[in-house]
């Protein structure tokens, strides 16, 4: 049998990431771009809160961190990796009309080669005798639980044991699916990303929204990829230690129904399924079935894709003119 009372604080601490990545491309997918770039996006956000992490402790070294710089310098850097990310995406694919499923796929590669190639300098400026880099310190500072959470028994643990960023995922996916629904800022996204000429006639700056969409989309992907490093991982970054995360987040989209306060439940459920076969009895064999749980997320994904397109309701389906190129000229 599973532990559930160390199995959920896992599940949700493997799915904070997933949340983070889901509700970024929820935002960016209502505008109308698809963005298959939210693993490299992911990535490049990590390794900017690592590259100013690391700087700052070295600058530091001896003297102890200013807990204040300690979490807002990598904040700031994750922020502004991934902001940049999103200003390349969107150039190309609103500005220059590039595919952007070929553009996404591009931004994947770039943003994991970017990361691998910083990461395996910082680990040979720091001269560790292993493939890694480790900020204790800072990673102390963004994993630090509320400080009654351990009196509260089995309720702190699975409520009250996670680090800051682990709430304010939270909180960012029950905003964006208020912002969505109830305002008038979120009626014009969704009308930009279904019917982006319709939106245009009416007044609404189709190129802006799109912009600023996909770029806050992929600032709060990015702070998915800061929470792995800082917290999940207890700041050790190592090369091609996110897997296949950022797929998943983009697998969590469709799970979701486009819908981001659905994602924090989603999002949990997905990181139990992730980590299931870590719980689950070993040996030889098990082995096959091991990896046949790994599949378990991407299942349970096409089958609500499939249930979803069978109802064909339409407050179900992904925005109209999603992964299309608007071209005021054929308006």
């Amino acid at each position: 049998m599973i532990d559930l009372a160390a199995f959920i604080p896992r599940a949700i601490q493997q799915g904070i990431p997933l949340m983070y990545g889901s509700c970024g491309e929820t935002i960016t997918e209502k505008s109308g771009n698809l963005n298959l770039g939210i693993p490299g996006v992911m990535y490049v956000g990590g390794i900017s809160g690592v590259i100013g992490s690391f700087f700052y402790e070295e600058s530091c070294a001896g003297a102890g961190l200013n807990p204040f710089l300690a979490i807002f310098i990598p904040l700031v850097c994750s922020l502004v990796g991934s902001l940049i990310m999103g200003l390349i995406y969107s150039f190309l694919t609103v500005t220059l009309r590039s595919n952007q499923n070929v553009t996404g796929l591009a931004m994947t590669t770039f943003g994991i080669g970017f990361g691998n190639f910083f990461g395996g300098s910082l680990i040979r400026i720091s001269g560790a005798d292993v493939p890694s880099i480790a900020l204790s310190e800072t990673s102390s500072y963004f994993s630090k639980s509320l400080p009654f959470a351990g009196n509260l028994g089995w309720f702190g643990d699975i409520f009250l044991s996670y680090g800051f960023l682990a709430y304010i995922a939270i909180i960012i996916s029950l905003y964006t699916s208020f912002v969505l629904k109830y305002t008038r800022t979120g009626l014009h996204l969704r009308a930009v990303g279904e019917s982006p000429a319709t939106a245009d006639a009416a007044g609404i700056n189709v190129t802006k929204y799109k912009y600023v969409a996909t770029c806050i989309g992929c600032m709060v992907a990015g702070l998915g990829g800061l929470y792995y490093v800082m917290d999940y991982a207890c700041g050790v970054w190592s090369n091609d230690a996110f897997g296949d995360r950022g797929w998943l987040a983009i697998a969590l989209v469709i799970f979701t129904i486009w819908k981001p306060d659905i994602g924090i439940f989603s999002s949990v459920l997905f990181g139990g399924l992730y980590i299931l076969y870590l719980y689950l009895p070993t040996g030889m064999d098990h082995m096959e079935l091991k990896e046949l749980y790994k599949m378990i997320p991407y299942v349970v994904t096409l089958i609500v894709l499939i249930i979803t397109s069978m109802r064909n309701k339409r407050e179900n389906q992904p925005p109209a003119s999603l992964g299309t190129n608007y071209f005021r000229e054929e308006r």
